[in-house]
């Protein structure tokens, strides 16, 4: 590995102490924890995920874990599995663990069986999943084999191959992931182990298949090579999940078989224990740390944890206190690369801090897609905007409205070297981001406002506020470009109503320009998080609220772990769900509905308030007179045509570079 200088920080002098683990020396203490990207191809490293991690790598962080590799070929859950059971996986990890060393990175690889969490198969049929006994799965409606000892012989080979292979490759450790109910969590769990051979019945036979794995790692690697492991303290769900009590009992008989624990919670195994696999911003920052704490009490090797620890000082608390020795920054480090060197070098206010969204990260990897950032689209992207060249040709540009898609338009315009101004209409930059953070517990949504305006502060951009413009401002001023990034308003349908039923938009509520009054329905039509945010919000205020929403799941848009957790708080806060409807019409205190499969009527009766989430149209009026000054212009975001922040920003970067 590369010699690293030694630059203390005087701001978070936890978080950048070395850490030393068998003979290596991880050279701070942020942790870019193993997650899915959807970047390997074929099965093996690939140069976009060679390009993905070494970003991290060059943007401070100490420790690398990349993501799953399958050590036996029942291990295959997704259909984009890197494995790790041939050595044609060596030459790809090697030039990934050369990488990421060249900047003083520390690597190490996760290695996977998911036993019977099995999400899909290569060919589209349904696979045959392993398990330590027959018990099914409740979330992907599995119901495994149970392991003959032949099989465990072979997938405890498997894990042994699989650590070889990554040592002869360069990487410095392995990580062996027993979370979230994958097999090692299965094996040792007696909800889903029923077995009466020596892996099954008393904690110390349910233990033998992780210390028997954990053993065949260390044999076939020797001392100098790092073998942790990834374990899920509390699975968060009495009925299927893993407790506590049972791993507590479980790490003395694991003593000399792991070099540190990285703990997280959740398991893969249900809908609401799920969510902790990537918890979204409902959640609070650094929730997990009790659970690193509790198990720090229990052994004397290093203790890591991750879980919505979004921002440097967070960490630094966290080691400071003594509730972990490392923390996994994942997503913070999906949003900005960068983070750790920031951070280091005090530069705090530069820092693009994670809103927890989840949905180009995981959101991404459940469409089977590859991971992005809505902040920072170059993620996931690094061989094709890895670099924003600067421009040869420096030209006044106008961006003509300041939500994110204007914001990173200009601030990406403004670092290639161009003489960028936003005109913004009202008193504010963000756009509808101003309204998104106004509904129940999404309010760190507007963490990409603070982020983008930063951006454009640090990259000169000029910003007019209160500064609408028309006809004679273009002419007037004839700018070199336009980058047109007006946003939408709310589409309201045509439909027959009467006076008995007050009609609203989501946008009069969040701006208080009318108060909703009485029993509510709100009509969803998009099934993402406005309609069932404003649902929430009435609730909240007393009012009895049903949702209709036009599709078949309820927030079919929305990244799942996000859904989930609505689903629960909708739940508890009984606001009736109808599925299939679409709005027909209202009178006399009836809200009508047409099921979208039957077209049987549906009905809400003694109904005061219809709310419309029913979509937004274009503000595109400028479109037009640019034309006809025949002034150059690019269309980005919901003016092109009314969709997400995600693509208004991933655009806005686009139009920057062609400008």
């Amino acid at each position: 590995m590369a010699a690293v200088p030694e630059i203390q920080s005087k701001l978070f002098p936890n978080l950048f102490q070395p850490l030393t683990i068998r003979g290596t020396r991880i050279k701070n203490r942020i942790m870019s924890s193993g997650h899915d990207t959807y970047l390997p191809q074929h099965g093996l490293v690939s140069d976009a995920y060679i390009a993905y991690q070494e970003a991290r790598a060059r943007g401070g962080t100490g420790l690398i874990v990349t993501q799953v590799a399958g050590i036996h070929d029942t291990a295959r859950y997704t259909s984009h599995l890197i494995m790790a059971t041939s050595d044609t996986c060596i030459p790809g990890y090697r030039r990934l663990a050369d990488a990421c060393h060249r900047h003083g990175a520390t690597v190490v690889s996760q290695l996977f069986h998911p036993g019977r969490e099995i999400i899909e198969s290569a060919n589209g049929l349904l696979a045959v999943a392993y398990a330590p006994s027959a018990v099914p799965n409740e979330r992907f409606h599995v119901m495994p084999r149970a392991l003959d000892p032949a099989m465990i012989r072979q997938i405890v080979d498997g894990y042994a191959a699989g650590a070889k292979r990554m040592q002869k490759a360069g990487l410095d450790g392995v990580e062996f992931v027993a979370s979230h109910g994958y097999l090692p969590s299965q094996f040792l769990s007696p909800k889903t182990n029923k077995r009466t051979d020596a892996y099954g019945g008393s904690v110390e036979n349910r233990a033998r298949f992780l210390q028997e794995c954990l053993q065949a790692m260390r044999d076939a690697t020797g001392e100098d090579f790092i073998i942790g492991m990834r374990l899920s303290l509390d699975e968060n769900d009495d009925l299927v999940g893993i407790e506590p009590n049972d791993w507590l009992q479980a790490v003395p008989l694991l003593d000399g078989l792991v070099d540190y624990y990285s703990v997280t919670c959740g398991t893969s195994a249900s809908l609401g224990a799920a969510v902790h696999i990537t918890a979204p911003m409902a959640y609070k920052a650094a929730y997990v740390a009790p659970y690193s704490a509790r198990l720090k009490q229990h052994t004397h090797v290093p203790v890591f944890v991750t879980g919505r620890i979004n921002q440097p000082h967070e960490a630094d608390m966290l080691i400071a206190k003594g509730e972990a020795d490392l923390c996994g920054m994942t997503r913070a480090l999906i949003c900005d690369p960068d983070m750790p060197a920031k951070a280091q070098d005090g530069r705090t206010d530069d820092i693009r801090a994670c809103i927890a969204c989840n949905q180009a990260c995981i959101g991404h990897f459940h469409k089977g897609l590859s991971i992005s950032c809505i902040q920072h689209p170059e993620t996931g992207r690094e061989l094709e905007f890895g670099t924003h060249i600067r421009t040869e040709t420096k030209k006044t540009v106008m961006v003509i409205g300041g939500g994110p898609g204007g914001m990173k338009a200009a601030a990406i315009a403004a670092t290639r070297g161009h003489d960028v101004t936003v005109y913004e209409a009202s008193a504010q930059l963000g756009g509808q981001a101003l309204l998104a953070q106004l509904l129940p517990a999404r309010a760190e949504f507007g963490g990409i406002i603070t982020n983008l305006a930063r951006e454009c502060d640090a990259a000169g951009v000029k910003i007019k506020l209160k500064t609408p413009v028309d006809r004679h401002l273009l002419d007037a001023l004839r700018p070199d470009a336009v980058i047109l990034a007006t946003g939408a308003i709310p589409y309201v349908p045509t439909f027959e109503a009467d006076d008995s039923v007050q009609i609203l938009t989501p946008w009069d509520i969040l701006t208080k320009q009318v108060k909703a009054r009485g029993n509510v329905v709100v009509a969803d039509w998009k099934s993402d998080w406005i309609g069932p945010g404003i649902a929430q919000k009435l609730a909240q205020e007393g009012h009895c609220v049903r949702i209709a929403v036009n599709a078949p799941t309820f927030g079919e848009a929305l990244p799942l772990y996000v859904r989930d957790t609505l689903a629960a708080t909708m739940h508890k806060m009984q606001i009736a769900i109808t599925l299939y409807a679409r709005l027909f019409g209202a009178d006399q205190r009836i809200a009508y509905f047409q099921h979208t499969t039957s077209n049987e009527p549906i009905l809400f009766e003694d109904v005061d308030t219809l709310v419309l989430s029913t979509g937004h149209q274009p503000r595109a009026d400028l479109a037009v007179t640019l034309k006809d000054l025949n002034i150059p212009f690019q269309m980005i975001g919901d003016v092109l045509a009314p969709r997400t922040a995600e693509e208004a920003v991933y655009e806005g970067m686009c139009a920057g570079r062609n400008v």
